[in-house]
């Protein structure tokens, strides 16, 4: 039986947090998920216009197979510095690689486009530094969805975007999902309020409106700006003990997940990315069928909480798009 977690975010993954930062005035933010410890990490992008930092160093034939942090951040290419603030913080920690008598923290990130959405973005010092660090700071069990972190400036084709997570417990394992919903596409059916995510909906969390069952699929579908103003960014979590091959298998399968809630997606204009961090606290029961699960379960957190970022985004003044409340009343 697939059940969410207790708190129904990645952190009821033991030993992850997630912290937020956001500046109302640049309508932008970052979001950190540090672990206790460094854990197995991996990456896989099928969006066409990525911006990432670090994510070479994640494929499995590389040396450093663990990261201490995963930073997802608006502000298109300014937002990698984001993942600067965090290394710097943790190394202050004396968290990191050991290299001699150094430690480098290993701190991937990738990057959303924010930098239309009526925020001020006419900083004389790039803030996603200071934001990056803040985020850190922040980190805790318990963090805020919606327009919040990376997710505070987020737009998709026809609402404000947000902030989302959701857990599932299976087999004795956890899984989540966190992730900033900055889609070309857009995550509801037709011209209604029900989420393409509906099917994957547990215990009304994104406001148990059921299916659409009124949908032509001879429509066009609506997108956001002809540009690379998009991207989708996730991080899917586990408590199993993945080696990187099968954590990179965990991040490619959910992004089946990403597919079924956002329509279109992995579009040449979307930096579409999944990070997977995997704590290894628990054994593999079976090597090949408990991460064909895993994976499966990984895409139904991922569904669910992007359909949970957008819900739960809130108004600001000088928003280009309505958040879903606003649209639908909800």
């Amino acid at each position: 039986m697939i059940r969410p977690g207790p708190r129904n975010l990645i952190t009821d993954v033991a030993g992850l947090r997630v912290g937020n930062a956001r500046d109302m005035g640049v309508k932008t933010g970052v979001t950190v998920l540090v672990g206790d410890r460094p854990f197995v990490a991996a990456v896989h992008v099928m969006g066409g216009a990525p911006g990432t930092r670090e994510t070479d160093l994640l494929a499995p034939d590389k040396t450093v197979q663990e990261a201490d942090a995963l930073v997802l951040s608006g502000g298109s290419a300014f937002g990698l510095d984001a993942a600067s603030g965090v290394a710097d913080a943790l190394r202050a920690q004396g968290r990191g690689f050991a290299v001699g008598d150094q430690t480098v923290p290993i701190v991937p990130g990738a990057i959303l486009f924010d930098l239309l959405n009526g925020g001020d973005k006419a900083w004389l010092e790039n803030p996603y530094k200071r934001l990056g660090r803040e985020a850190l700071a922040a980190a805790s069990e318990d963090f805020g969805l919606g327009s919040e972190g990376a997710g505070t400036g987020a737009m998709i084709a026809d609402l404000k975007g947000g902030l989302g997570s959701a857990s599932a417990t299976v087999g004795g394992y956890t899984v989540g999902a966190l992730v900033a919903v900055n889609a070309l596409g857009r995550v509801t059916v037709g011209r209604g309020p029900r989420f393409w995510a509906a099917p994957y909906e547990m215990g009304g969390e994104f406001g148990g409106l059921g299916v659409e069952t009124a949908f032509d699929p001879a429509e066009v579908p609506p997108v956001k700006g002809g540009d690379s103003r998009n991207t989708t960014i996730a991080i899917v979590a586990t408590d199993a003990a993945l080696t990187q091959a099968q954590a990179t298998r965990m991040a490619i399968a959910a992004h089946d997940g990403m597919a079924r809630a956002i329509w279109p997606s992995h579009t040449p204009m979307d930096g579409d990315l999944v990070f997977t961090a995997a704590t290894g606290a628990r054994a593999l029961a079976d090597p090949v069928g408990t991460p064909l699960i895993l994976g499966h379960v990984a895409a139904l957190c991922l569904s669910r909480a992007i359909a949970r970022g957008v819900h739960a985004a809130t108004p600001a003044p000088g928003d280009p798009m309505p958040t879903w409340g606003q649209r639908f009343g909800g």
